[in-house]
């Protein structure tokens, strides 16, 4: 028997509520209380509530306080803070896991523990390091950061035949090292020429600004020029607008939306994730396009989110997530897919993992570095028993790095008999623990 802990649902791979072997399902839905303290900067939000109410409830009590967590409202916060959560504001404020202050969770005793009870290093360890490897997480503390009551957006979508190559290897130089109030990151997906309706790439820049528009265009003219941003591709707006904004909700929705759990799409998807540390050469550009151009490629997206700023300051070791100095940029791939039957889907994850392959020689290596809350059983799994250390380091190295060590001595103190297990849980260190 398993279990199996539920937040928003979000979990790539449904570790969160599938399982191959017998389970129980913890759903969090229902612990979704948000307290804000505007004077001290500070929340409590059960681990059941998503991104999109916290976000919701923080407007509420202030217009210039925000959270720095995920683009996407419909993620549960149990599982984002505790992978890590990185969004807009990541790059000003690094991401919610460094933003956590104190939490309660319930281990393997049944004893309810905060931060105290339970000892920096079970804190340290489900900041980054997932927390259902060590407990069932109700609530976190969270620290609110301060935003300018004005901020500034803008979309400029690029295609192939409008230099997006020339402008996304520009992209990956700037990016990162661009003033950390500015963030810029790009969609890249299918679509039919406007100019000959054949097939082509089309790279949407994305941006935030925790500032004004005049602020805004004299450092986009000075440090990429190349994008030729102008005023009129700017709107200006507040930072919880922004966020229905980014989402790609339309112009003048509600801010109710936001407390909307349901999901907004249905389809099947498959996901990876990479991390780059030397900028790709325009030719290694060139032939992701031509991978897009086949037929598994309908619905395939790569987001490209630029890291720096406040990221390069913090120790790889503060938390569990590692990605820190060094990195340029994540790259999410996913492909999405509505029709039935496993050679459909076959055909798309197939796709999937002849990009990321493609994709070996251009990004981090020892190890070949991955973000946990992309979810991904492609780079090893447990067994369903007993897992040996270095078994499970053949995923979990790719997760966490150095820090997998030190999650799974934590994992041997407070859950030595492996109670909390799943394909990609941290491993006890206890010879055939979990039997």
């Amino acid at each position: 028997m398993q279990i199996r802990i539920r937040s928003g649902g979000h979990d790539f791979e449904g570790l969160s509520y599938v399982s191959q072997v017998p389970y129980v399902i913890i759903d969090l839905i229902n612990l979704r209380e948000i307290e804000i303290d505007v004077k001290n900067r500070t929340a409590w939000v059960e681990a059941g509530a998503t991104a999109g109410e916290l976000y919701y409830k923080i407007s509420q009590k202030s217009k210039t306080l925000a959270f720095p967590a995920s683009v996407c409202p419909t993620v549960g916060v149990g599982g984002q803070f505790s992978g890590g959560g990185y969004g807009a504001l990541m790059r000003k404020y690094g991401l919610a896991a460094d933003n956590i202050i104190d939490a309660h969770i319930i281990d393997v005793k049944g004893r309810l523990l905060d931060r105290e009870a339970m000892g920096e290093d079970l804190f340290w360890a489900i900041r980054g390091g997932g927390g259902a490897s060590f407990g069932v997480i109700i609530s976190w503390k969270i620290k609110l950061v301060p935003v300018p009551s004005t901020v500034t957006v803008f979309n400029i979508p690029k295609t192939l035949e409008q230099n997006a190559i020339k402008l996304i290897h520009r992209w990956q130089v700037v990016a990162n090292k661009i003033d950390e109030n500015l963030t810029i990151w790009i969609q890249l997906v299918r679509v039919n020429s406007s100019e000959k309706g054949e097939l082509t790439i089309q790279a949407t820049f994305h941006s935030l600004f925790l500032g004004g528009v005049d602020q805004l265009i004299p450092l986009v003219q000075k440090s990429f020029p190349e994008l030729g941003l102008i005023r009129e591709d700017c709107t200006e707006m507040s930072w919880i607008e922004s966020v229905l904004y980014s989402f790609g909700f339309p112009s003048g929705q509600s801010l109710e939306v936001l407390q909307n759990r349901s999901q907004t799409t249905t389809d099947s998807f498959k996901a990876k994730s990479d991390f780059v540390r030397v900028p790709i050469p325009k030719i290694g550009l060139e032939r992701i396009w031509s991978l897009f151009g086949e037929d598994g490629a309908q619905g395939a997206k790569m987001l490209l989110f630029p890291f720096g700023g406040i990221m390069d300051k913090i120790s790889e070791s503060e938390i569990p997530f590692p990605h820190r100095s060094g990195n340029l940029y994540l790259i999410q791939y996913a492909v999405h897919w509505e029709q039935e039957g496993d050679e459909v889907a076959q055909g798309h994850v197939s796709w999937t993992r002849r990009l990321y392959s493609y994709m070996e020689d251009f990004v981090s290596k020892s190890p070949r570095a991955a973000y946990v809350n992309y979810r991904d059983l492609d780079i090893g799994v447990n067994n369903n028993g007993y897992t040996s250390y270095k078994q499970a380091s053949v995923w979990g190295v790719k997760y966490f790095k150095n820090n997998f060590n030190r999650l799974a001595h934590v994992k041997t103190k407070v859950d030595p008999l492996n109670f909390f297990k799943n394909e990609q849980s941290i491993p006890s260190l206890l010879s055939g623990g979990g039997r």
